[in-house]
């Protein structure tokens, strides 16, 4: 029998940010929100987010208060965790108001489920032990059909210190009680209408996007837009569906954004494309601010419909990758834009050359990166002619002769498995 066929009826985690939280009256709308699901049957575990900017006001109380001297990450934690711990007594005060029965969670009972490893403001979650205190102290809460009321971000040592798990800690929270539970979905109540096209501060056209799949949400997940942070994603169930919605809609089914599928769990180092690949390195007097020469460019390899496996530029020169095989498509076209503005001097071609690509949720967190990967090609001789970052990978072109060495290295130096 699964977790979730423990459980009589449905099952969904909701998490309120602290804009959804951040007074009395957005507290009473949330609470009665959870209310009204609940009389349906759904069996509901609650995480709550410090109360508006809460865990903001606490880091600059406690700076004023120190006056200036170190404060230990150890105090830091017990202070912060305060907001989320408040939120959560203050929610279940809410729902009983409402003729709901709960039972919120506290770190400094024997209950808490979440427990991390004793890293100062960004605990990791320590998942086997947090898995079987879920289904342990939080699954027979919602059997007895009560609300489960956990304060997310917050978690406890094994030895009983306090700690938080930095940026995305309540995000990671929900994520973690749903896969241990079975729920069926993960609702992020927030001041956003869902996840959008744009930032909506920046862009007046941006739309709300019915649904979107997480390695596609992954290069966004970090640029600043508050809807989920790129370290909570990991933890991200591919059967358990995220619905990020707007808490003025007052209502847990409102239309939003689903989030779909999973990050894969490992760094893997492999080729990204199976061909030889080529740079083209185009130069000249300040190339790269020209829209003219950039335009004729991207023009040349939409008609010849060649797909651009990398791009960089800086004042003077382009360099272009692209796969070798097109090269007759290709280079006579491009020859013709240097020929023809006169801000291009020459154009230059270097074939033979391999995609590697190293990726995985996890880069983000491996310090120095770049560092291991140059070192590593380096100690074997090998050349690199280009590298980027784009959000969790690294790409980086080598000499096709070379690749296999390459690959070999650069696994050896992260310590990562193929896929």
């Amino acid at each position: 029998m699964s977790v979730s066929d423990n459980i009589v009826g449905r099952c969904v985690v909701v998490k309120f940010g602290g804009s959804s939280l951040a007074d009395g009256t957005n507290i009473s709308k949330a609470a009665k929100v959870v209310a009204r699901e609940a009389m349906k049957g759904t069996r509901i575990v609650v995480i709550v987010s410090a109360m508006g900017s809460t865990t903001d006001f606490l880091i600059d109380i406690t700076k004023q208060a120190s006056n200036g001297s170190v404060v230990s990450g150890n105090d830091i934690d017990d202070v912060l965790a305060m907001g989320e711990r408040t939120s959560a007594r203050i929610f279940s005060a809410a729902l009983k108001a409402n003729n709901v029965k709960c039972h919120y969670f506290d770190p400094a009972s024997p209950d808490w489920p979440i427990i991390t490893d004793n890293k100062p403001t960004n605990a990791n979650p320590i998942l086997p032990l947090c898995e079987k205190r879920l289904r342990k102290y939080v699954l027979p809460v919602l059997e007895r059909r009560r609300v489960a009321v956990i304060p997310g971000f917050i978690g406890k040592t094994q030895d009983g210190a306090i700690t938080t798990m930095g940026r995305g800690g309540s995000d990671a929270t929900a994520l973690i009680v749903a896969r241990a539970l079975g729920a069926k979905q993960v609702v992020l109540v927030s001041d956003v209408d869902g996840i959008m096209t744009a930032d909506p501060k920046i862009i007046r056209s941006a739309k709300k996007l019915d649904e979107i799949d997480i390695n596609a949400l992954i290069g966004i997940a970090d640029s600043g837009t508050k809807f989920i942070h790129k370290k909570a994603l990991k933890y991200k169930d591919p059967k358990i569906d995220i619905r990020v919605i707007n808490h003025r809609f007052c209502d847990l089914n409102a239309e939003g954004t689903t989030i779909r599928g999973a990050l894969q769990k490992e760094l893997t180092v492999d080729i990204a494309y199976l061909e030889p690949a080529m740079s083209i390195t185009i130069v000249g007097n300040a190339i790269s601010e020209s829209p003219q020469i950039l335009h004729e460019i991207i023009q040349q390899l939409k008609d010849a419909a060649i797909p651009i496996l990398g791009m960089s530029a800086n004042y003077d020169s382009i360099i272009l990758y692209l796969p070798e095989s097109l090269a007759e498509k290709i280079l006579e076209p491009l020859h013709l834009v240097v020929i023809n503005n006169a801000q291009a001097l020459a154009m230059a071609v270097i074939k033979n050359i391999a995609l590697i690509e190293i990726k995985g949720v996890g880069l983000e967190e491996t310090p120095g990166i770049i560092r291991k990967i140059s070192q590593a090609l380096y100690s074997k001789n090998i050349n690199i002619f280009g590298i980027f970052t784009i959000t969790s990978s690294v790409q980086v072109f080598v000499d096709m002769n070379d690749v296999e060495k390459a690959l070999t290295a650069i696994r050896n130096s992260i310590k990562v498995n193929s896929k």
